[in-house]
């Protein structure tokens, strides 16, 4: 068949890579516009558009598929389009521009979690089991039949940037036996059911910790939200990143937000069982292991939720 991928972060880039080297051609590659990056606000590419340009695969780059984009796309007469965190909606006439519509790959076990965070979403409700399905693109957000789904434990110590990664590549290969299926026929798409859930992109503030709340919900948030946008607390008013943790069962209750020792151990207090930090930022200095970070300042503070 001949395909349109529309993608942009680098949870898309496998696959990206697996329809490049599958029996279908690539006629183009949809990407978020360039933004600026880095200290300097240096306009940079998308993973998904570097990819595609070493790839040597044409780009169409615009922020929303509407417009330019659209008929771009029209031009091509591509038999599918896949979209795969493009971060941005297909929309009627462009969703029936390809003979067989859209299909896109979600990284949560449909219809829990629709939405632009299910990896994260996941994490910080606690659960233990996710997955990636494989979807008819419809109107509604992430509503539509499923041709494929996979399932995966989430490890009680994974971040949302781990298990992302490794959704990356097991859904790419989901995706291209679907993209395979749908070119010889033997596709078969079924509702979705069950509860649905929803997943909104994260802020910052998704990032703030709630040291009042038990030690597995502060624990969840700081999995769910690494590595974006990030935990945070406050120290002395000043902002500190939370970049590793993990919950000290063996050690006594300390009052939420409080700080202290154990040997080499930095806990930090909760609703419940302590947390050791393991990792932090302090704001504008290098990551360091929180407990050097904490021999190194004047002690007695306490962390406050602000």
């Amino acid at each position: 068949m001949e395909l349109v991928f529309a993608g942009s972060p680098a949870a898309a880039v496998p696959s990206l890579q697996a329809i490049a080297a599958s029996r279908h051609e690539l006629l183009a590659v949809v990407t978020r516009e360039d933004s600026p990056q880095g200290r300097r606000g240096e306009l940079t590419p998308t993973p998904v558009a570097a990819a595609a340009d070493e790839l040597g695969y044409p780009l169409i780059k615009a922020n929303r598929l509407a417009g330019a984009a659209t008929e771009a796309i029209t031009a091509l007469r591509p038999d599918l389009g896949v979209i795969v965190a493009y971060g941005g909606l297909v929309r009627e006439p462009l969703l029936s521009v390809p003979r067989l519509g859209w299909i896109n790959l979600h990284f949560s076990l449909l219809p829990r979690w629709r939405g632009a965070a299910p990896v994260q979403r996941a994490i910080m409700a606690g659960d233990d089991l996710t997955g990636a399905s494989v979807f008819q693109l419809v109107p509604e957000l992430d509503a539509g039949d499923v041709f494929g789904h996979l399932t995966q434990p989430i490890g009680a110590h994974e971040t949302a940037g781990h298990l992302l990664d490794s959704l990356a590549r097991s859904g790419a290969e989901l995706l291209l036996r679907v993209i395979d299926a749908l070119a010889d026929g033997t596709a078969r798409a079924v509702r979705q059911h069950g509860d649905v859930t929803l997943a909104p992109k994260l802020d910052l503030e998704d990032g703030r910790i709630d040291w009042t709340e038990p030690a597995t919900t502060v624990q969840n948030r700081i999995r769910g939200v690494t590595p974006e946008p990030g935990a945070f607390t406050a120290l002395d008013g000043l902002r500190l990143k939370v970049l590793d943790s993990q919950i000290a069962r063996d050690e006594p209750c300390l009052a939420p937000g409080h700080l202290a020792l154990s040997g080499r151990r930095l806990l930090a207090g909760t609703g419940s069982e302590p947390l050791e930090l393991i990792s932090v930022q302090p704001a504008g200095k290098k990551a360091m292991r929180a407990a050097d970070w904490w021999r190194g300042r004047a002690a007695g503070s306490s962390l406050v939720a602000q």
